[in-house]
């Protein structure tokens, strides 16, 4: 499981040595009070760790260096109690490496009115402290998150939250490996791209290996294995009597719990956070792999078919974004329509492999057909997925640019009985409306393939877009389509 609270959040504030020693000292009693509070709150997924007022060029600049090295700590508030001179923050913030939020409040919330002195107006000075750094980051063109609003606030603290969950899978992304099974599917393009600059601007690796290389620890799994898995299969999922042991189709499953563990070990063993493939290239597997791609998903892993790689992190990021939310996070494709004008629905699903952590009930285990591939029918995973608010995202490849693009939607129950169709699936209403929701993804350039959640928001995109220095379009439920294209062109001088 992944767990948040590993993560860590370093509250640094500023001052300076002019106000005296009792002043720093109510300073620093009121940030170690202010940091203490925000990490005992409720929704905050991560520590959040007291740091020593920094007052001078040089403890600024240590703090922020200590900050970048530091394995655990995945970004940095800021605040300025007192006013702090921003230009002794140029070299501190010049290497800053970790994402920055800068949090514009005060220890007090009200004013006291009747007892309100200069002693008071020294020690409280974040309404124009605050505004001088904000200034020389501005000027220094770093991207942060501002968030305005008292520290108890329970706004301010659910921006604090949704930035610090984008922040984890930011972090998470740095040194991580992908594996690509296999290449991309011959002739698609948008599940292409530049390895080399993704590497750059987002600190994961993706590296192709032979399909020979995991089938052959596919081809040493155990027996035991297999039959724990497939005995594990049995207590978790709905299944048919012939596809249990002893039953005519047991070995359709066995080959896939076979597959599952062998998929595993060699992930876990490598290193790998996530993975791709593509049905064109999977030689020496009997089938392919459904159920193992929807178990390793649920457990963490990132997956994309196709060989779409930038799918595959952007699901393991959104895993670790949505880690410990109600609901689930997952591999997604807009597969086919339904265009009743009254009731226009997306129907997402794939070949095999969404995660049914967004299961609405109990799963049942299938083996079918496939009709594509030219493999043994493969075991998979089939279920409904519940109505309410998601989202779907796509990362894709401008040539000169990455562009994350989102689509809020509205996932609806199913609205008749899908007996012959052995996937798992979900309908949804593209925000703000079919017409709208499909041609704004389509003049985006946005994939076929998405991930797709339904614990995060757009926040969530914007804070994780901010920290990779990406392009970022929504669309919601204002979006029109002449403000998205002049959006579109805005960001084409803007990124030139």
């Amino acid at each position: 499981m992944i767990d948040l609270k590993k993560f860590e959040v370093w509250f640094i504030t500023g001052s300076q040595n002019l106000y005296g020693e009792e002043t720093l000292k109510k300073v620093a009693e009121h940030s170690q009070e202010i940091a203490a509070g925000i990490d005992a709150a409720g929704n905050i997924p991560v520590r959040v760790v007291y740091k020593p007022v920094v007052k001078s060029p040089e403890e600024i600049y240590e703090t922020l260096q200590a900050a970048n090295v530091a394995e655990n700590c995945i970004g940095i508030i800021t605040w300025m109690h007192t006013f702090s001179p921003a230009k002794m923050w140029i070299r501190g913030l010049s290497i800053l490496k970790k994402p920055m939020l800068h949090l514009h409040t005060q220890f007090n919330r009200d004013i006291p009115w009747s007892s309100i002195d200069m002693d008071f107006m020294n020690l409280n000075q974040s309404a124009h402290g605050d505004r001088e750094f904000g200034f020389m980051v501005s000027r220094m063109r770093i991207n942060r998150k501002v968030v305005v609003g008292h520290w108890q606030d329970t706004e301010a603290l659910a921006e604090i939250e949704t930035w610090t969950r984008a922040a984890a899978g930011w972090h998470d992304w740095q040194g991580a490996k992908f594996v690509r099974f296999g290449d991309n599917m011959r002739f698609v393009a948008v599940t292409d791209g530049d390895k080399v600059e993704a590497e750059l601007k987002f600190g994961f690796s993706v590296n192709t290996y032979g399909i020979g290389d995991v089938v052959a620890v596919i081809n040493a799994v155990s027996e035991e294995a297999i039959t724990a898995l497939t005995d594990e299969y049995e207590a978790t999922y709905t299944m048919a009597d012939d596809l249990k042991k002893g039953g005519a189709r047991y070995s359709s499953v066995y080959e896939a719990a076979k597959i599952e563990i062998g998929l595993r070990k060699f992930l876990v063993d490598g290193g790998f956070k996530g993975f791709s493939d593509t049905f064109e290239d999977l030689h020496g597997m009997l089938q392919l792999p459904g159920i193992a791609a929807q178990r390793l998903m649920a457990d963490g892993f990132g997956f994309a078919g196709e060989g779409d790689w930038k799918t595959a992190a952007l699901v393991r990021a959104f895993k670790v974004m949505g880690a410990g939310l109600a609901g689930g996070n997952a591999f997604m494709e807009d597969y086919t329509y339904h265009f009743d004008p009254d009731n226009a629905l997306v129907l997402g699903s794939h070949m095999l492999e969404v995660d049914a952590s967004l299961a609405n009930g109990k799963a049942s285990l299938e083996v079918h057909a496939l009709g594509i591939g030219g493999k043994a029918d493969p075991a998979r995973l089939v279920f409904n997925v519940a109505g309410g608010a998601a989202l779907n995202a796509s990362i894709v490849d401008m040539g000169n640019r990455f562009r994350l693009l989102i689509n809020e939607v509205e996932a609806v129950e199913p609205v008749e009985d899908l007996p012959n169709l052995p996937v798992a699936r979900v309908l949804w209403k593209p925000l703000p409306d079919m017409k709208t929701g499909c041609a704004a993804w389509i003049y985006g350039g946005g994939a076929h393939h998405t991930a797709y959640s339904q614990n995060l928001t757009a926040a969530h995109m914007q804070d994780f877009a901010d920290m990779a220095g990406i392009e970022f379009l929504r669309i919601g439920k204002d979006t029109t389509i002449p403000q998205f294209r002049n959006e579109i062109l805005w960001n084409e001088v803007a990124y030139r």
